[in-house]
């Protein structure tokens, strides 16, 4: 029996039964989405292959709505509309900066926002997708540092934020090549191994041949060092890793980067040297903030050539951005330049970032959206899947 006969036949589910009346469909996997259809009255047989249609419009085509579905017959297109939605989130801004960098103040459901990022090339682009809404880690030089922690951002809300910034670019059907959307970096609000299962499931989505069909190598998820979830991400994801360090001693990132005082430098390398698939075709960058003469001396550029030894890496110097009333100031081109020239005399590429979309805060350690913050207590309370607990 065809998917359309069976949910011509099967009786509307029962409330509290079956079908979840206006579940999103963005942001379950292949699974999900077959459950969801059996839910309908789909043969478990056969569910497979029907989800396999459904996530073709919705990740391949990017469809917005069930009439859009033509390959699916109507009367399976109206029992769908009835029971699920397609939600993305709500584009609340959006703003383009004078260098092309386009930013979406993202909005979900339930009016909590973060902010994505797309920064274009000649020929690709890289998406700057946010994790959490605020952060728990209070980097002194970062911008979202200063909004607490409100919640994480769910799987489906990752997706969509992707899902954004290709229907303003254009692209669907996914295009074979030329892409504008052609990498995704973890590098937003947020820490994203304090959001793993949520950040885990989205990127499995992103990376699935059939959809959007990004490679895990064009994918890179940046960490502050949450040591015990490192080994975890090379194994079962096989993304490109980034760790922002941006200091060389333990007393100086304890108090710029807090999370050092619980994975100190020792530990944190240690995991980035064990990181499964890392080799020099596939380098751990190293994300070094230049601060005014806080970490920017020939001293600090030597220690940290001995801190990466038997590390195949790379390290991004990134000009400091300033946001309103930061306490530090970016070094100067002279000090990057010597810096940068006393890493690439120890064998190690130190490319300097060029800031990019500056001027709408788009740059990196600018981002902050405009949610509001919770309290302690409610921020202890808020579920692994983003949901506030019912406790």
């Amino acid at each position: 029996m065809s998917l359309e006969q069976n949910l011509a036949a099967a009786p509307p589910p029962v409330s509290g039964e079956g079908a979840e009346p206006g579940r999103n469909l963005i942001g379950l996997t292949r699974p999900e989405l077959a459950a969801a259809l059996v839910s309908l009255g789909e043969r478990e047989a056969s569910a497979p292959m029907r989800a396999r249609q459904l996530w073709h419009w919705l990740y391949y085509r990017g469809a917005r709505g069930f009439a859009e579905m033509t390959t699916l017959a109507k009367a399976t297109r109206g029992r769908l509309e009835e029971n699920f939605v397609i939600r993305r989130p709500e584009v609340a801004r959006a703003l383009e900066s004078a260098d092309g960098t386009r930013k979406w103040l993202v909005r979900f459901a339930d009016g909590q926002e973060v902010e994505t990022v797309h920064i274009p090339e000649a020929d690709r682009g890289a998406l700057c997708v946010s994790s959490q809404v605020g952060c728990t880690l209070t980097c002194a030089f970062c911008h979202t540092g200063t909004q607490k922690l409100v919640r994480n951002v769910t799987a489906a809300e990752i997706v969509g934020q992707i899902l954004i910034a290709r229907d303003a670019l254009g692209e669907w059907p996914t295009p074979k090549s030329g892409r504008m959307l052609s990498n995704i970096v973890m590098m937003g609000m947020g820490e994203p191994l304090l959001n793993y299962d949520n950040v885990a499931k989205a990127l499995a989505i992103a990376m699935d041949g059939e959809g959007i069909a990004l490679s895990r190598r064009r994918i890179t998820l940046s960490t502050a060092g949450i040591v015990p979830m490192i080994e975890r991400c090379g194994r079962e994801l096989g993304v490109n890793l980034a760790i922002s360090l941006h200091a060389v001693t333990d007393e100086l990132r304890d108090r710029i980067v807090p999370i050092n005082r619980k994975y100190p430098l020792k530990e944190l390398l240690a995991a980035a040297r064990a990181y499964p698939g890392a080799n020099n075709a596939r380098r751990i960058t190293v994300e070094y903030g230049m601060l005014y003469g806080v970490n920017d001396s020939p001293a600090d550029a030597r220690a940290l050539t001995r801190l990466l030894r038997g590390i195949p890496a790379k390290v991004n110097l990134i000009p400091f951005n300033p946001w309103p009333g930061a306490p530090y100031g970016c070094s100067s081109p002279a000090a990057i330049k010597a810096f940068a020239e006393i890493i690439n005399a120890a064998g190690y590429s130190a490319p300097v970032r060029i800031s990019r979309g500056q001027d709408i805060l788009a740059a990196c350690g600018q981002l902050k959206s405009a949610s509001q913050r919770l309290s302690r207590r409610a921020v202890r309370e808020t579920a692994a899947d983003g949901t506030p607990s019912a406790a």
